[in-house]
């Protein structure tokens, strides 16, 4: 597949969302990517796996970053991409081929930004985090990320979401004793143990903190059960899978203090954990773009990874076309006026002429 990068920003990321990209399966994009970028003199471009980092030095005393993951969840019957004018529909199209070919539209339309910019476009973010290449770069070449400023494309409805909710996931276990369920009081049943453990559950009041001016909202939810090993059996142990999805003003620890002290009593071990990433609005460059491109700023109730540029001290939004909402649907599908919007958008705060879209341009 050879991609145009003069080509419409739609038809561009057309092209993208009929390149299939499944996790670990990214070779073809980012070799389609990399041979696109190849004719931008104006960038430096590393390839790490089948992640790529395109970087422009003009010497400018602000840094940022644009960044857009370039693999997708598995097929489900939504290839290729169709455009019905108002909407392009299929695999990727909100999750997020929409805001990579913005990236890209950029990267070779806009030679002589208003700042330095590091394109990055990574593997591996839809699956273990032992794959993400935006974690691998920052393991193997953290110097490529240094930046004032991140902007991350993931969808949020052409608006800005700052910030991000961090995730715990533990396993809360109840235990009993084994018997015959024809003796049944010769035992102790370990699945009707946990319904302590889910009336606590039932009765959380979730935590509203307003950070930055925004609110974010806490939740608190089995999500997994398991026990029981025969239909004859008292089960002697259930295993509650637990998701805690806190405030980015909780840190890992402080995360875990509470779902321990909440499940007192039992035993919790943990599966998962992410950190959050405060909106960061309080910094410069993070001010700067939320008042350039306009709009009312919300929280962003996922975890995405704008905390891993926080981990980096990094400030970062999302900032992306398409409705969360239907990333990873079988009837996935973003809006082409959002599209357009950030793109035009971004090329203003990058100070870049409206006449220089691209040929291709239907703007």
């Amino acid at each position: 597949m050879v991609l145009d990068l003069t080509a419409d920003v739609v038809d561009l990321t057309a092209a993208l969302v009929d390149i299939e990209s499944v996790s670990l399966d990214e070779k073809a994009i980012t070799d389609a990517i990399e041979a696109a970028l190849a004719g931008c003199a104006h960038l430096a471009v590393t390839r790490i796996g089948n992640s790529l980092v395109a970087r422009t030095d003009l010497g400018h005393p602000e840094r940022v970053v644009i960044a857009g993951h370039v693999d997708t969840v598995p097929l489900n019957d939504n290839l290729p991409s169709r455009n019905d004018g108002t909407y392009l529909h299929g695999l990727g199209t909100c999750d997020m081929k929409g805001g990579v070919a913005v990236a890209l539209k950029l990267a070779a339309g806009v030679p002589a930004p208003n700042r330095d910019v590091t394109y990055l476009f990574y593997e591996g973010e839809e699956i273990a985090s032992v794959h993400n290449g935006l974690r691998l770069i920052a393991e193997q070449r953290p110097e490529l990320l240094a930046a004032d400023f991140a902007i991350l494309m993931e969808p949020s409805n052409a608006g800005v979401e700052a910030g991000c909710q961090g995730t715990l996931r533990v396993e809360v276990t109840t235990r009993g004793e084994r018997a015959h369920s024809a003796r049944s009081w010769r035992g102790v049943n370990a699945i009707h143990g946990a319904a302590d453990v889910l009336n606590r559950l039932a009765a959380y009041e979730a935590r509203k903190p307003v950070i930055d001016g925004l609110e974010y909202h806490e939740g608190l939810n089995a999500v997994l059960v398991s026990g029981g090993v025969a239909t004859n059996v008292i089960p002697d142990e259930c295993v509650l899978t637990v998701n805690y999805r806190f405030a980015p003003d909780r840190s890992e620890d402080e995360a875990l203090a509470f779902v321990q002290d909440f499940f007192a009593g039992y035993e919790v071990v943990v599966t998962d954990s992410a950190p959050g990433a405060l909106p960061g609005l309080d910094r410069p460059a993070a001010k700067a773009f939320a008042d350039a491109v306009g709009g009312e700023i919300h929280p962003k109730f996922g975890w995405t990874d704008v905390a891993r540029f926080s981990t980096l001290d990094i400030p970062a939004v999302n900032y992306g076309p398409g409705d969360p909402v239907f990333a990873h649907k079988q009837e996935e599908h973003v809006p082409l006026e959002q599209i357009r919007r950030c793109e035009t958008a971004l090329r203003s705060w990058l100070g870049a002429d409206e006449g220089v879209a691209g040929e291709g341009s239907t703007r």
